[in-house]
């Protein structure tokens, strides 16, 4: 039965669950999971450096072991259990987990392997040098204090931080309905971005980033690509990805290696392996031959060897994609804010702590005044009393009590109770004329320091000056080296990444078949020689482009209508070297009325680059690269085109390039690239050469006076002529004869600009293909007829010839048609 007084109260359960869970909330969100913007730290973070500094342990100091600590922080600050303690101060001592640790440790702190620290009371632990920074001034009122959990003890509720360990050791937490994850920084880059934020309030977070580069993990690696760096630093939210970093190295037993130095943030390095070693017995991952780990006390060595026929960096590509070798970070900015999580940018982390710094200094500056007025107060006394000795003796003297003479001394002579105290206390030594002199020094100079303490709290600007000195001192006594690189890379593993780069060679129809072959699969044959299949064709059909590329390089068509389209290398389909190839409509939209007549191919689109054009009725244009950066899947147009015209070459150039044009009835004109101004995308053009009735442009080159100029003809004549025999005119003449074309030898289907070191590749309309060596072609005159490259059938004719750079390791490679 109940009593009487027992009060029962009614509630509604739905209502008390939801009140109960928000307590619980926002009790892990302020007092467990999230750090406070203005110190970086979690509560219990705070309580172990707290403790550990009331506890005299600092780095002048012995190691104690680490279960007296543990035991001094969940005795008085933190009512959870001594694993969650230990374990947070085990983090707090890996150079592996903390940027700058804040816990120097004595013993097993556990490994990148993943392997647990020894127990507490076998480890010994100090305050590092660097977290006596996050105390230094605690004791003189810069912070709040606030009950620990049973009242008993006083706690800082924040550390004066006298750095921004916010961004320097970051944070990570998980708390009810949201969490943060904020990466280490490196501390120099941190402090120059405050120090950019004090002198300039008004910066912007781009001007920020030129101090502040991005994160730096302590376990190094690289972080490819900068927008996520960029999106979280202006948002608060973003995403990096990072890559380890390994290099590829060469055996003496002609195999190579892949040698891993450093890993992801939070990667498990054993686990790591542990992985590698799956993948390649599951035959996920093929070539790699054996795999160890080489880590040391020295640093980190995984070494993972592969066999001679594999390509390493394919490899490589693999486990990049396959394994933790490349981890993506979420960036979270989250932290306390006045005691509200808030998302926060980059400049709202730097400014709360820039804030909290100006209160710090404020407060300290406010302790100091205090401390040397009432020092200066005393002193005040005591040189009264000094003025006066001879009264006051006599009024000691005679009075028979000590309160007795503290109030005559008060009443005689106005002092505070303070003062007659401390005359009171006063040694007879102080008396002599040597410490009379001291006291009045010691007067002097507390009157100049409490004028300078009054200064700096009237004036914001001397608070700031103040905080950037120390900031600066900080940094020279604690600044390192950035260990993680930023890359301009992709922030995504291309399926480019999983294809070996390798020479091929590209064979285009007229009809539009194209397909992809190993540069290898042509021999170089005599001059002369019959040569071999290249491509099987239909009979109405035959090979008219055919160029060498890389596989990994763009390859850009340039049609008939004056559009350009664009594919990667190993887009196009690799056949045999028999098959006829893919339809070129089904790899880029082009049109039903277009045909491809040039083609270019180029590595990026670096700047200060130009792609200089020539049309079958002599115009040449010359426009940036960077114009054709963007090209849709629907082309993009590269030259405006009168109607009777078409697009016949395409070339890149530096802007100061000699160019050449040869005409098909055997005229030619060398100008200077300078003649002809730059013009946008959709220009038309100006005159290169001036034409006779019938006649057409069949080629365009680079020219230099150490080269040799190749005509080849319909019929399949060709000869070398010394380039220095074609002297420079004025853009849009004549020009000068450059081959004797007669019914023998046809009229001209190709000029180009070769080296003795290049070869030639001869395409006929029936697709029969020979390769020659440069050098077994006639060095003659210009107005000769030339000497015979190919034995042509009388319903044969060439179709196109090629240019093969044999010792070309250029970025850039041109496509000759």
């Amino acid at each position: 039965m109940l009593e009487s007084n027992q009060r029962i109260k009614e509630v509604n359960i739905s209502q008390e669950m939801k009140s109960s869970f928000i307590d619980y909330a926002m009790s892990v969100i302020v007092s467990r999971a999230l750090p406070d913007v203005r110190d970086g730290l979690k509560p219990v973070h705070r309580r172990i450096l707290y403790a550990m500094n009331e506890l005299g342990m600092t780095p002048d100091k012995p190691h104690k072991k680490s279960a007296r600590i543990v035991g001094e922080v969940i005795g008085k600050y933190h009512p959870h259990g001594d694993a969650a303690v230990y374990e947070t101060m085990v983090r707090m001592a890996q150079d592996f987990s903390f940027r700058y640790v804040l816990v120097d440790g004595h013993g097993n702190f556990g490994s990148i392997d993943g392997d647990s620290a020894a127990a507490m009371r076998y480890t010994e632990a100090r305050m590092s040098r660097i977290s006596t920074e996050l105390l230094r001034d605690i004791n003189k009122e810069t912070i709040d204090f606030g009950d620990n959990y049973d009242g008993s003890e006083k706690e800082p509720l924040v550390l004066p931080a006298r750095f921004p360990n916010l961004l320097v050791n970051g944070a990570a937490g998980i708390a009810v309905g949201m969490a943060t994850n904020i990466p280490p920084h490196q501390l120099g880059e941190v402090i120059d971005g405050i120090i950019m934020l004090i002198d300039h309030k008004d910066v912007e977070i781009n001007q920020l980033m030129t101090a502040i580069k991005g994160p730096d993990f302590p376990t190094g690696g690289i972080i490819l690509g900068k927008e996520g760096i960029k999106k979280a630093y202006q948002t608060g939210k973003g995403s990096i990805t990072i890559r380890a970093k390994a290099f590829i190295e060469e055996m003496n037993n002609g195999k190579s290696r892949i040698i891993v130095e450093e890993i992801p943030y939070q990667v498990n390095k054993a686990k790591l392996i542990e992985k590698i070693a799956e993948l390649v017995r599951d035959k996920k991952i093929d070539g790699i031959t054996d795999l160890r780990d080489e880590s040391d006390r020295n640093g980190m060595r995984i070494v993972i060897e592969l066999r001679r026929d594999v390509n390493a960096n394919v490899v490589l590509n693999n486990l990049y994609k396959q394994t933790s070798l490349q981890t993506s970070f979420g960036i979270n900015i989250l932290a306390l804010v006045d005691g509200e999580p808030k998302v926060l940018n980059l400049k709202q982390v730097l400014t709360h702590y820039l804030e909290h710094q100006k209160v710090v200094i404020r407060r300290r500056t406010e302790f100091d005044l205090k401390k040397a007025e009432a020092r200066a107060h005393i002193l005040e006394g005591l040189r009264v009393a000094l003025d006066h000795l001879d009264e006051v003796i006599a009024l000691i003297r005679a009075s028979r009590t000590t309160d007795e003479a503290k109030n005559g001394l008060m009443t005689k002579f106005q002092l505070t109770e303070t003062q007659a105290q401390a005359i009171l206390d006063m040694r007879l030594q102080r008396l002599t004329g040597l410490e009379r002199e001291k006291i009045e020094n010691e007067y002097q100079e507390l009157m100049v320091k409490i004028a300078e303490l009054k200064a700096i709290l009237a004036d914001e600007q001397k608070v700031l000056t103040i905080i950037k000195e120390e900031l600066l001192e900080i940094k020279e006594k604690y600044n390192d080296e950035r260990r993680t690189k930023i890359t301009n890379a992709e922030n995504e593993i291309d399926v480019e990444d999983l294809i070996p780069e390798e020479e091929v060679v590209v064979m285009l129809t007229h009809q539009g078949y194209i397909k992809r072959l190993p540069i290898s699969t042509y021999r170089s044959q005599r001059r002369g020689g019959k040569g071999v299949t290249g491509m099987g064709t239909k009979e109405d059909d035959f090979v008219q482009h055919v160029f060498i590329t890389s596989s990994h390089n763009y390859i850009m068509f340039f049609t008939n209508k004056g559009k350009v389209y664009r594919l990667k290398a190993y887009e196009i389909p690799e056949l045999s070297r028999t098959a006829k190839g893919t339809p070129i409509i089904n790899l880029i939209q082009i049109e039903s009325n277009e045909r491809i007549n040039a083609v270019f191919s180029i590595r990026e689109y670096t700047e200060n680059h130009y792609l200089f054009f020539a049309t079958a009725q002599g115009i040449v244009k010359k426009t940036h690269l960077s114009d054709y950066e963007n090209i849709r899947k629907g082309g993009l147009i590269a030259i405006n085109l009168k109607d009777d015209d078409e697009l016949i070459g395409v070339k890149l150039t530096d802007g100061n390039q000699e160019i050449i044009l040869g005409t098909k009835m055997g005229q030619s004109i060398r100008f200077s690239e300078q003649d002809v101004r730059v013009m946008g995308r959709s220009a038309t053009g100006v005159r290169g050469i001036q034409l006779t009735n019938d006649d057409l442009v069949v080629g365009m080159d680079i020219i230099r006076d150490d080269l040799d100029v190749l005509i080849v003809t319909e019929k399949g004549y060709g000869k070398r002529t010394p380039a220095s025999e074609y002297r420079i005119q004025t853009r849009g003449g004549k020009g000068i004869k450059t081959l004797n074309v007669t019914n023998k030898n046809g009229y001209i289907v190709s000029l180009k600009v070769v080296s003795e070191d290049d070869d030639l590749m001869i395409v006929t309309t029936s697709a029969m293909v020979i390769r020659l060596n440069m050098n077994t072609i006639s060095l003659i005159g210009r107005y000769t007829q030339g000497v015979k490259l190919i034995q042509i059938q009388d319903d044969d004719s060439v179709a196109t010839v090629a240019r093969v750079h044999t010792n070309d390791n250029e970025d850039y490679r041109e496509i000759d048609d």
